[in-house]
Parts: structure tokens; C-alpha cells; sequence
């Protein structure tokens, strides 16, 4: 399924030809891995724009990268939840920094541990100046759980703009997924940070991809 065969008023992104094209260029560019930050102090000077992807662990953060990005591996991913453990930032040809949070929710780590690194993204989410986008994986098969509603709540206290991007979009029907998409969109009301158009996504069958790139291109 593609976002255009989705009703009109699910508040999908529709982009130009032009602006789908610049995407796709964009994320054409080669793209490496520069650093991974476990301390504020190690984050990068605040020279380029950084785009961030934050979600629950399991929720296919870090395969929607390497979908968006065209590579196999620039992101791990693994079967065990809250193998993510740091801030990891990518260089996207110096055009901006992608940036992956830590999987929030469940992690197979010690509470003060984990405990660090939700207190490293509070922290990073404040005061990050460059910092235009947060895009809140939801998995679209469960909707909305109690970590991403603290993190949504902590993005509109933080005044940082985000959208929610549905992933294993191809894991629903057709009316289950349209079912899905209204009842966030209609939460996203009283989420003042929020964003109200989202993205239905599948990594496997490379659903929204190009329309989630194009959002991208246009803030650099």
C-alpha cells in the first residue's frame, strides 16, 4: 500500500515531484556513522542541522533508517529490544546529522542504565538548538503505548516539533491501517508540539519512504 491510495483526510504528507525528487537525492548522498554520544558533553558542535528518530525499543527504528537511507547495516538492528544505547549520530554527506535516541519503553539493561540514558535524552531534547525535527516511531500494529505518550509529553514541554511516523504499516489491512491512522491523528490534537500531518511506513515493502524523505529535504 502507498500513502496516495490512503483517503485524503488521514492528514497525509503529499509533496511535489520536485520536492519527492530532492529527497530521493538527498538521501542518495553517502552516509556514515561519526559518533556515538553516552554524555552531553561528547555531542557534536551545534554547526548543521540533526534530524532525530525516537521510538519505543522493537518499534523498527533502526531498520527505518537504514530503509531511508538505502543501506543495509549504517543502523544495527537486532531481535533483542534496547540494543541502542547512546546517541548515534550519522553525517548525511555534510547536509545534516541523523540522529538515532536509544529505544525507550524496555531495555535489557541494568535501572541505572537505563535510567542514564533517559536522562541523557531529556537533556539533549531541552537544549539541542539545532535540532529541527523528532520523528516518534509508532508502531502501527499497537498504536500508542504509555512510553511514547511521555515522550510526546515531553517533546510539547520541551517545544520541539515532531511527527509521528506509523511503521509496519504492511502488518495491517487496508481498513485496519485507516483506522489506526485516524485514531492518532485525532490524538495529535491535544499535542501542542505535535505535527498534524503523519507517515504510514513499511521498511519491508519501502511504503512512505520517499514522501518521509522529501519531509526531510525541505528543513535543510
Amino acid at each position: 500500500m502507498t500513502q496516495e491510495n490512503l483517503p485524503s483526510d488521514t492528514a497525509m504528507p503529499k509533496h511535489e515531484d520536485s520536492v519527492i525528487e530532492a529527497g530521493r537525492k538527498l538521501f542518495s548522498r553517502p552516509v556514515n556513522f561519526v559518533l556515538g554520544v553516552a554524555q552531553l558533553e561528547q555531542l557534536p558542535p551545534e554547526e548543521k542541522t540533526e534530524i532525530c528518530f525516537a521510538g519505543r525499543s522493537n518499534v523498527g527504528k533502526s531498520s527505518l533508517i537504514n530503509a531511508i537511507t538505502g543501506r543495509k547495516d549504517i543502523a544495527r538492528t537486532s531481535n533483542t529490544p534496547g540494543r541502542t544505547q547512546q546517541l548515534n549520530y550519522f553525517d548525511l554527506d555534510g547536509a545534516c546529522y541523523v540522529v538515532d535516541l536509544p529505544g525507550y519503553g524496555f531495555a535489557q539493561a541494568p535501572k541505572d542504565i537505563v535510567d542514564t540514558w533517559h536522562a541523557l535524552i531529556k537533556q539533549y531534547l531541552r537544549g539541542r538548538v539545532t535540532l529541527r525535527r523528532v520523528f516518534v516511531l509508532i508502531d502501527s500494529r499497537h498504536g500508542f503505548k504509555k512510553a511514547d505518550l511521555d515522550m510526546m509529553k515531553l517533546l510539547d514541554e520541551s517545544a520541539v516539533p515532531y511527527q509521528v511516523v506509523l511503521t509496519k504499516s504492511d502488518k495491517l489491512k487496508k481498513g485496519q491501517l485507516e483506522k489506526r491512522i485516524k485514531e492518532v491523528v485525532d490524538a495529535l490534537v491535544k499535542h501542542p508540539a505535535a505535527l498534524p500531518q503523519i507517515f504510514a511506513t513499511s521498511s519491508e515493502k519501502n511504503t512512505g519512504l520517499a514522501e518521509l524523505r522529501a519531509e526531510i529535504s525541505t528543513l535543510l
